[in-house]
């Protein structure tokens, strides 16, 4: 004789074990996208650095030829990195005498909350970069 039971038993996911599954795969969803994020801020920082650096050694060549600073502008190759990094920086020359000069790179946006430990990064005539630790 057949048990009835067992031939009435459902088969399949109670809601209960859905909703788990759910919270589970939304809180790994969250860790990774935080994760990438702050990845991204990191590449868009590195990209700021690298737009710096090319403004000072700018710099650098101009003052070979002139023997001041002074006479420096922001150079037409580096507007390109400017402009595709528009949205979350911004460049400037804040000093600039016949003797020395400063680069900066100001967060805008959603950067200033991404990477909130390095808003503003410079560099001058020396090479020194600012902040000293840990964003360079």
């Amino acid at each position: 004789m057949k048990n009835t039971l067992y031939f009435n038993r459902q088969r399949g996911f109670t809601l209960i074990e859905l909703l788990i599954v759910l919270a589970i795969a939304g809180l790994l969803t969250r860790i990774a996208y935080g994760s990438y994020a702050a990845s991204v801020a990191k590449g868009r920082r590195n990209a700021a650095q690298g737009c710096l650096m090319e403004q000072a050694q700018y710099m650098e060549r101009v003052y070979t030829v002139n023997m001041s600073y002074a006479s420096g502008t922001l150079p037409a190759a580096s507007q390109q990195c400017q402009s595709d990094l528009a949205a979350h920086y911004t460049f400037s020359v804040p000093t600039l005498s016949a003797s020395s000069f400063v680069v900066r790179a100001s967060a805008t946006g959603k950067q200033i909350t991404l990477d909130s430990s390095c808003n503003a990064l410079t560099v001058d005539q020396k090479g020194a970069r600012s902040p000293a630790t840990g964003c360079w």
